[in-house]
């Protein structure tokens, strides 16, 4: 790594850490021709797949335009910065571990409902509002008895599993 202060091509690494949270590396470095030290962070550099629009054309992944549609959805409710930041990043995942080049976009927009439908369930409805490009208010009524009909997160979460946990019972 060349040194940011005299441009020297060969600078060895004093210290090495984990950062924010794991996701990066701190690497203290020092200058052999000037003394110098300096900071660099490292980041693993994933490529996420294209999201295939409606009609075909393949766009960039753009976590910005995901968030703001949440956001959008979640305007005035209840959930904390937190509870997103945790739906983006599995979002996110899902993305990096689908295998796809190309996502299509109706994909990703059933995985925003899934993280919606366990989050808010008005900003769920508010969402598949306009995803699902509701006509009339019988679609919308449509949308809330199935939305009544499937477990809440707190049902789903209280629900006994069928494979125990505990592996000495």
């Amino acid at each position: 790594m060349l040194c940011p202060f005299c441009n020297a091509e060969a600078t060895r690494v004093v210290d090495s850490r984990l950062a924010a949270e794991g996701s990066q590396v701190r690497r203290r470095r020092e200058c052999p021709d000037c003394g110098s030290r300096f900071t660099t962070f490292e980041n693993a550099e994933l490529v996420l797949p294209r999201i295939a629009k409606n009609d075909g054309t393949p766009e960039p992944f753009d976590e910005a335009k995901l968030r703001r549609g949440i956001d959008r959805a979640l305007y005035k409710r209840p959930v904390s910065a937190e509870a997103v930041d945790a739906a983006v990043s599995r979002i996110r995942q899902r993305l990096r571990t689908d295998g796809e080049r190309d996502v299509p976009s109706r994909r990703l927009g059933n995985w925003v409902m899934e993280e919606l439908r366990e989050l808010d369930q008005v900003a769920f409805v508010r969402f598949a509002s306009v995803y699902r490009r509701f006509e009339d208010v019988n679609a919308f009524r449509e949308e809330i008895e199935r939305l009544e009909a499937t477990p809440g997160p707190e049902a789903a979460r209280a629900q006994l599993s069928l494979i125990g946990s505990d592996s000495g019972k």
